[in-house]
């Protein structure tokens, strides 16, 4: 998919971070740019920010935990243009790190991979059909993270490695079914977003966020993360990236540290001489 001009995409998550930059290079790229949220407030001034420069645009308020929503927001896209051939199931949320696994609250898993892992499931089976049956090309962008490549015994980590699986499973499908779709796995490492305060959206029956209530120690990690965070991949050369990837059908999009991609290759490494995984670091 060379020209993006005048083609659809959707990106879940679109408000804000790499969602929000996503629906900006499309829409700088002459693509129309379905967004959808969340978070209704956010996601109006994120519309009107790209009409006003001239975007064709639509916002649909999504929760991906629900299906209902999904479909409504696939219903929504194909109503009002007609096609839709870039799919970025974006939306995430992080949660679950900082104790030992079988003290997690089962209420974090429910919460953090029904919308990292589900999420994206409910967004293929909603949109992929459809795409196919339009019969032109389309390619899927699902958002992982380098966590989906690393090890961690935490809702988040999981969640991320899930998604890593389904989206390689999902382009080996594409193509034993020669089909005209194509798909993208990103797997950013640090990148200048919020989304640390994405307990904000936690729905009540997941029981309260937990960000509240943090032990010291619990607390200095997180600072160390929000200022890794700040320094970060500006969001805007993440979504740079996944352009170039879908221009280029690379599967693989990896705007990631080098500390981090060392990490990831030494992880490999370690399976592939069937070598014990290292702990580094106290979890408590």
């Amino acid at each position: 998919m060379q020209d993006l001009a005048g083609k659809v995409a959707v990106v879940t998550g679109a408000a804000s971070g790499i969602g929000l930059a996503l629906a900006t290079r499309f829409a700088e790229e002459g693509a129309a740019v379905v967004l959808a949220d969340i978070e209704a407030e956010p996601l109006a001034i994120a519309e009107a920010g790209l009409r006003q420069k001239g975007a064709r645009t639509l916002a649909v308020r999504t929760n991906v935990l629900a299906d209902a929503d999904v479909e409504a927001l696939a219903d929504a896209a194909y109503r009002a243009f007609g096609a839709v051939h870039i799919l970025c199931n974006n939306a995430g949320v992080s949660g679950g790190a900082g104790v030992p696994i079988w003290e997690a609250p089962q209420a974090d898993f429910d919460w953090v991979f029904g919308v990292n892992f589900h999420g994206v499931l409910r967004g293929i089976r909603a949109f992929v059909p459809r795409m196919i049956a339009g019969g032109e090309e389309g390619h899927i962008v699902n958002t992982a993270s380098a966590a989906g490549l690393l090890t961690g015994a935490d809702a988040y980590s999981i969640s991320k490695h899930a998604v890593v699986c389904l989206t390689e499973g999902l382009y080996k499908q594409f193509r034993l079914m020669n089909l005209k779709l194509s798909a993208s796995v990103l797997c950013p490492g640090w990148v200048n977003t919020q989304i640390l305060d994405a307990e904000r959206n936690r729905p009540a029956e997941f029981g309260p966020a937990r960000t509240a209530d943090l032990p010291a120690e619990a607390r200095q990690r997180r600072a160390v993360v929000e200022s890794l965070l700040r320094q970060g991949f500006p969001p805007e050369e993440v979504a740079a990236q996944v352009v170039d990837a879908i221009k280029n059908d690379t599967f693989y999009i990896f705007p990631m540290q080098d500390y981090i991609w060392q990490a990831v290759r030494q992880r490999f490494e370690g399976v592939i001489n069937r070598t014990n995984p290292v702990a580094t670091g106290p979890l408590r």
